[in-house]
């Protein structure tokens, strides 16, 4: 499972706390944003491309409130995205929705907070069956990622 990190320059501080706590864990991270975004537009979709290579890729995007990227993310088709601020929703929409980018807001969700939303998502798997649905409609919506990346 390899996660792949982006920020603006206000999510910067949180983006860096949690790729340290994934690699701890020993989770491979790839940080799309070393130098942060000055947009979350351009984090976000700095992110998508990357998740977008590999079914075993997820994203995490911060931003201030995790809202900007979590809007831009969602309008490009085929991609799920979340915005996510406790920890059993970051559990159940990659449960059930196959969740893969995870929007969090840096300015209102503290460091250990969102340390442990991301485990929580990271420990969680796709349950496919009744979902599958739900997850068939949703990637059908968007724009074409042609169109966007």
């Amino acid at each position: 499972m390899l996660f792949i990190l982006g920020s603006d320059r206000t999510g910067a501080r949180l983006k860096d706390i949690l790729k340290e706590d994934l690699m701890n864990h020993s989770y491979k991270v790839l940080d799309t944003a070393e130098i942060p975004a000055d947009s979350f537009v351009d984090a976000s979709i700095a992110v998508v491309r990357e998740v977008m290579k590999s079914d075993d890729r997820f994203g995490i995007i911060i931003d201030a409130y995790g809202a900007g990227s979590f809007m831009t993310v969602s309008r490009i088709k085929g991609v799920i995205a979340a915005e996510v601020s406790d920890e059993r929703t970051a559990f159940m929409t990659r449960s059930h929705n196959n969740t893969r980018i995870l929007c969090i807001g840096a300015e209102i969700t503290g460091e250990q907070l969102a340390k442990n939303i991301v485990r929580n998502f990271a420990q969680a798997s796709y349950d496919g069956g009744r979902h599958q649905i739900r997850v068939d409609m949703l990637n059908k919506m968007g724009m074409p990622r042609e169109d966007i990346l």
